[in-house]
């Protein structure tokens, strides 16, 4: 599954690369920087889906033109996931030699750090791709996940709208998001 979800991921930008050759963007300007605020709303999807509700988040973006159709990324910002209460039964599970049973919430939040590009293929359409590290904050810290995460969105002068899947894989533990990004920005 974990790489059917990478070959996906790879495919997307792949095909966005070879269509948006030749387009030019209107969002993207060669040799600028551009700072945009996004508000995220996250679906788990899963495992994480047994945990979770839903997530929100707050992402700042910094965004550098290579070109008149292609753009790197740095994202980085704050996800929270409201949780579910979850009964865990007498079974005999135990975790730091006490028995676990009853009714908890497994509070989870990341800070995502990512670098990514994103590849125009219309004046204002767009396929993007993001690889980085999870940060699961917890007391004492918690786990890093590897990142992947393909999208595709819309960005004009000031808005950048994307819906993406997110991937989070490690320690045995792997999950996933959908999302959808809502962003203002402005040039630099």
């Amino acid at each position: 599954m974990r790489k059917t979800k990478i070959l996906l991921a790879a495919a997307i930008l792949t095909f966005g690369l070879f269509i948006g050759n030749n387009a030019k963007a209107q969002s993207v300007a060669d040799g600028k920087f551009r700072f945009g605020i996004g508000v995220d709303g996250l679906l788990p999807i899963g495992n994480l889906s047994q945990t979770e509700n839903f997530g929100l988040g707050i992402t700042p973006r910094l965004q550098y033109g290579i070109g008149n159709n292609t753009a790197l990324t740095f994202t980085s910002g704050f996800y929270h996931f409201f949780p579910k209460s979850v009964f865990i039964p007498d079974n005999g599970y135990v975790v730091n030699g006490v028995p676990v049973q009853g009714t908890y919430k497994y509070k989870l939040d990341i800070i995502p750090v990512k670098v990514g590009i994103k590849q125009f293929i219309s004046k204002d359409f767009y396929f993007g791709a993001e690889a980085g590290a999870g940060f699961e904050v917890e007391d004492g810290g918690g786990p890093v996940k590897l990142i992947l995460s393909p999208a595709f969105g819309y960005a004009s002068k000031h808005w950048d709208v994307a819906a993406r899947y997110e991937g989070f894989f490690g320690q045995n533990s792997n999950y996933g998001t959908v999302g959808l990004r809502i962003a203002y920005g402005f040039g630099l």
